[in-house]
């Protein structure tokens, strides 16, 4: 195993080493930045990527030499430039800050939500020159006065707003309906302008084999459960449990050995926005789901969470070194088949899934459902960076998975 980094901005810094297609991707869009920051018209440079591929490493090297420019070099088209980081999501948008602290060229001010951005520019009447936004899957595609966005689109209302737009995005880390985006609305709304798009697809975040990765998504894009790749466990800590709380003992080990190691699951057990917990029962098995963060630290990096079970709304974008992983009540298996459904009626986060009538009707909807759920896992599936231990609801399903890995095991 390679030396553990545990502390999120060391996995984000501005200093870690590239790799030379990292390094050829930023100087792309430095000279794409540099080419349209005095356009007549936005220009868009889309980064495109899954899961574990490097796109928030990337942003995190071009944002610190688009400040250094901006600040330092007279001579630099950048020069003076005004210019923001969004994200919205609050717990990466915490790792960002606290980077940009130890950074001369970098201050958290840079850093912040998109909708925050978009009304205090609109309260000072004014606009911005770069803007680079990490995790665009997440802005919402709908109103949302919960939030206190009163546009029908934070991609557009940013474009409106700002000369460069550098943006990374994943059609498979879509979760909510209300930042529901396909890869062709997106570029509905990015090739009106002049625009670049670049593709990366090495994974980085897990030590997995190719061909597990590939199970991972078989699952998720397929919905088939198949028999596990032979080199499934090859410098890899995969397992599957019959028992959940088995799994959670085992994944307090490897949190006690080295640390970040967590419980995940997505919807299907109780929850409620009240404030209380809400508890996930399987078996011997209780623990309650993960509580609002008010720390400046990532809701993984604090040691308490040992003993809640994560979502996709504390550990999207973040890295563990082990997860365990709860596949919740809405999952079964068909009898009979290797198919998997999705019944839509177990699900609780009732917030994720809303209705859409700009998009799509209510039968339409249910098909969205079942993509979205499967973009929550799939995003689950590939958060361990060292290991991975699957635990299933139905008892149909836990049978094959636990069946198959008897079989992967005893090879």
């Amino acid at each position: 195993m390679s030396e553990l980094t545990n502390d999120a901005t060391q996995k984000l810094a501005v200093n870690l080493p590239l790799t030379s297609e990292q390094e050829k991707l930023v100087k792309q869009i430095l000279v794409f930045t540099k080419k349209h920051i005095n356009g007549d018209t936005p220009a868009i440079f889309t980064v495109y990527g899954d899961a574990g591929t490097g796109k928030s490493v990337v942003l995190a090297h071009l944002f610190n030499k688009i400040q250094l420019a901006a600040r330092t070099e007279k001579d630099s088209p950048l020069y003076q430039t005004k210019n923001y980081f969004l994200v919205n999501h609050p717990e990466i948008l915490k790792v960002y800050k606290e980077i940009a602290g130890k950074q001369a060229n970098l201050y958290k001010k840079d850093f912040t939500s998109p909708t925050s951005l978009i009304n205090e520019l609109d309260k000072k009447q004014t606009k911005v020159d770069v803007v680079v936004i990490d995790e665009a899957h997440l802005l919402l595609s709908h109103r949302d006065a919960y939030n206190n966005f009163t546009y029908d689109n934070q991609l557009v209302e940013i474009i409106k707003r700002a000369k460069v737009i550098i943006l990374v995005f994943d059609q498979y880390q879509v979760m909510r309906t209300k930042t529901y985006w396909s890869t062709e609305q997106l570029e509905e709304i990015t090739h009106q302008y002049p625009h670049e798009d670049y593709h990366l697809t090495h994974q980085f975040r897990m030590n997995a084999s190719s061909e597990l990765i590939n199970w991972f998504n078989t699952f998720t894009d397929e919905s088939k459960v198949i028999p596990f790749p032979q080199n499934a466990r090859n410098g890899y800590d995969f397992r599957v449990f019959d028992d959940a709380e088995k799994m959670r003992q085992e994944i307090v080990k490897r949190n006690q050995e080295v640390g970040l190691a967590r419980i995940l699951s997505t919807t299907g057990y109780p929850s409620i926005l009240d404030g209380k917990k809400h508890y996930i029962k399987e078996g011997k098995f209780k623990m309650p789901w993960d509580q609002y963060n008010y720390t400046v630290k990532p809701w993984a990096e604090i040691p308490e969470t040992i003993n809640e079970v994560g979502s996709f709304y504390t550990c999207q974008g973040f890295d563990l070194n082990y997860t365990g992983i709860i596949l919740s009540p809405p999952f079964y298996q068909v009898p009979d088949t290797n198919q998997i459904q999705i019944d839509t009626s177990k699900f609780t986060d009732t917030e994720a899934f809303k209705r859409r009538t700009d998009l799509f009707d209510d039968k339409e909807l249910e098909q969205v459902k079942r993509r979205l759920f499967m973009n929550q896992i799939n995003v689950l599936f590939k958060r361990g960076i060292y290991g991975t231990y699957l635990y299933a609801h139905d008892p149909l399903l836990r049978k094959t998975l636990y069946e198959y890995y008897q079989k992967l095991i005893e090879d």
